[in-house]
């Protein structure tokens, strides 16, 4: 659905895109993931047509947009401030991308209707929008985007003004939304949970470059550098050294794990100048109960910090020769105890979680 090839894009001398590839497929929900300042928006915006690039193309449904302006291309946005109009009803507002369109008035009015429907606001058209929560104004900014029945829906942060409970409902709600309408769709983020949940495939910005694009099980536990896994969610790092090569397998000593075993596919990652070094994620490794084995490999930690979440409980262990505490998540299951500050933990891993960054 659409083509980013070698996309540049200078303000001055600032470098704002270096070399964009890519290729967003029909039907996707695609996410453009990183830091404030990486790039992301003005990427949305270069496909919207808002910003002219530098060098480069970019395609739409296989047609060039070169010299194509924004209110031409076959894309429609939602933004981050929803830019609902205050002094018009809701019906207004969602029908304002009509208002020259030749069509009866009856037909537009359908069209509004169901576009009501289609976000869940159906008996609000007469409402004034300057009454509406957080959540309606960004269904109103939804529909009005639809209703023009673009290939391609571009969300500039939609949901960074909603409380977390609300966002998360809308999460679920426009995962539903881009599958019913079956168009593609390209979310803006810095949420790296919002993006994991959301996309069938994220691009990672950093410094205006993709520095990894995959599906959301791929970059989680398998990223390519040490920067991309420790923007997604959590990771721990501990320093390891390798210490031979046979084959597909990679034999290494980890600080306060041992010596492991790990498969080439378990090393995609560079280190990014911090050293040789291994990554895990918290719910990788878990802590023994007394009476419990671990199923593969154990060392041993002291419990340096306790965060209780209700359903989980973070725990920051530090091993045994190791300088700096990793976490641990475990879920707080009936029985299951939560330890104090300062208990001896047996702690249970297997070389199978582990990322090799060299």
């Amino acid at each position: 659905m659409i083509a980013l090839r070698d996309v540049q894009k200078y303000y001055g001398d600032y470098h704002a895109l270096r070399g964009i590839t890519a290729d967003i497929r029909p039907g996707e929900f695609f996410s453009l993931l990183g830091p404030s300042g990486c790039g992301k928006t003005t990427l949305l915006r270069v496909i919207a047509g808002f910003e002219d690039i530098s060098s480069g193309s970019v395609l739409i449904d296989g047609k060039n947009m070169e010299g194509v302006p924004a209110n031409r291309r076959p894309t429609n946005m939602v933004f981050q401030s929803y830019a609902i109009f205050p002094h018009l009803s809701v019906e207004q507002n969602v029908g304002f991308g009509l208002r020259r369109d030749p069509r009866p008035a009856a037909e537009k009015a359908k069209a509004v209707a169901e576009a009501l429907e289609m976000v869940g606001l159906t008996g609000f058209g007469k409402r004034a929008a300057h009454a509406l929560s957080g959540g309606q104004r960004q269904r109103v900014a939804l529909a009005r985007a639809l209703i023009l029945k673009p290939k391609v829906l571009l969300l500039d942060e939609p949901l960074s003004a909603l409380d977390k409970k609300m966002r998360e409902q809308m999460q679920v709600e426009l995962i539903k939304l881009q599958r019913q309408v079956g168009i593609t769709f390209i979310l803006v983020t810095h949420d790296q949970e919002e993006a994991l949940v959301m996309s069938d495939r994220i691009a990672v910005m950093f410094e205006g470059e993709i520095a990894q694009l995959d599906d959301p099980e791929t970059l989680y536990r398998r990223p390519k550098s040490r920067r991309v896994a420790d923007f997604i969610g959590v990771m721990n790092f501990l320093p390891a050294s390798i210490l031979q090569e046979t084959g597909d397998k990679i034999e290494v000593d980890v600080a306060g794990l041992g010596r492991a075993e790990i498969s080439i596919a378990q090393a995609p990652g560079k280190a990014s100048g911090e050293g040789t070094s291994v990554g895990f994620r918290p719910e990788t490794l878990t802590i023994l109960y007394e009476g419990q084995n671990a199923p593969d490999r154990e060392t041993e930690g002291t419990v340096e910090e306790v965060v209780y979440y209700g359903d989980m409980t973070y725990y920051d262990v530090r091993l045994d020769g190791v300088e700096k505490p990793v976490r641990i998540s475990m879920r707080n299951v009936f029985g299951r105890p939560v330890l104090d500050i300062g208990t001896r933990a047996r702690v249970a891993w297997s070389s199978g979680a582990l990322v090799l960054f060299r």
